[in-house]
């Protein structure tokens, strides 16, 4: 990859601001939400920021509209390349057609059938590859190489990661509005950024503020490496319902910034994360995608203390096909009859 089309450092607080302004107008947003009921059997405060409400149903639409505006003339004439498995392709794809170019996007051939027709719809072009036998960004530089295009990582780029910045810059102001001062953020992490992102934010501006990363248990890469103190994989053959953040390796930049600055790593069952999203469906009226509940479900797991506490959860996207999203709903259901 030439080294001007990717920028593998941390952005600034000064450069996630600049994106609010650039991003205005273009996505939306989004509800911090509370439920008095649900605050009074957990004992203590949990917001919840519905980023699953945002433009393409996903947060990813911040990060690739602000690294595409940024494209020059010529850049624009090349088009735009993204890996995904899905939310941030349908992201890529979008943004590029706001700004005027064209946006090929590699996806694993188990992705979502909705999210590559989304992606169409947005005026994306699909490629396929095997998971199992090649890993993301390798056969989108493949792809690339042969086209030309510009790649729009997912999250090592310093452009991408200010525009998720936006989350949480906006996750502070609306709990400061409504009078909580939040002891802890759990975000989702599949490659990292915007984990760190959220870790950079609260840094600047709520620095006793904790920030943690929550993976399925299977695909708990970040967790392993942060106690590893180096960035570790997973093993390869396995499965979790979350899907949207089944990354092999935590990135390079994201590492570097999660490493010095997160509280730690959280990691969760597929069954959990049924039930969470249960609780967002059933207490907050709000329809989750598996990778985007983590959070929400290490809450509801006890996976963090959250007794006399005010924690805030991001649910990052709610991209999900009916049948999986009914078949997530009933096996919530058919684990808490054999609690009763």
């Amino acid at each position: 990859m030439k080294v001007q089309e990717q920028q593998l450092s941390a952005p600034t607080l000064a450069e996630i601001q600049d994106a609010v302004t650039a991003l205005s107008g273009i996505v939306t947003y989004t509800p911090l939400m509370e439920n008095a009921e649900v605050n009074a059997h957990l004992g203590g405060r949990l917001l919840i920021k519905a980023e699953n409400a945002q433009r393409t149903g996903a947060f990813k639409i911040r990060g690739a509209y602000n690294r595409i505006r940024q494209l020059d003339t010529g850049a624009k004439k090349r088009g735009v390349i993204a890996y995904s498995s899905g939310n941030h392709g349908q992201a890529v794809a979008l943004a590029a057609k706001l700004v005027g170019t064209s946006a090929t996007i590699v996806m694993p051939d188990d992705a979502s059938a909705l999210k590559m027709e989304r992606i169409r719809q947005f005026g994306g072009d699909v490629v396929t590859y095997d998971r199992a036998a090649e890993l993301g960004d390798n056969a989108a530089r493949r792809v690339r190489d042969a086209t030309n295009r510009i790649m729009v990582p997912p999250s090592e780029d310093r452009r991408v990661m200010a525009g998720a910045g936006t989350v949480p810059l906006e996750l502070y102001h609306q709990a400061a509005a409504s009078d909580a001062t939040l002891d802890a953020v759990l975000v989702p992490c599949g490659g990292g950024g915007l984990t760190a992102v959220s870790a950079i934010v609260m840094a600047a501006l709520s620095p006793t503020t904790q920030v943690y990363a929550v993976e399925p248990e299977l695909f708990n890469d970040t967790c392993r490496s942060l106690l590893a103190g180096k960035r570790l994989s997973n093993p390869a053959g396995r499965k979790t319902i979350c899907d949207a953040i089944m990354t092999p390796t935590p990135g390079k930049t994201t590492f570097s910034i999660n490493r010095a600055l997160l509280a730690g790593g959280l990691s969760v069952c597929d069954d959990a994360v049924c039930m969470a999203m249960k609780c967002a469906f059933d207490d907050y009226k709000s329809v989750v995608e598996p990778g985007g509940a983590v959070g929400l479900a290490a809450v509801l797991s006890g996976k963090i203390d959250i007794r006399g506490k005010t924690i805030a959860v991001i649910l990052t996207g709610g991209n999900v096909d009916t049948i999986k999203y009914c078949s997530a709903l009933h096996r919530a259901e058919n684990r808490i009859q054999k609690q009763e």
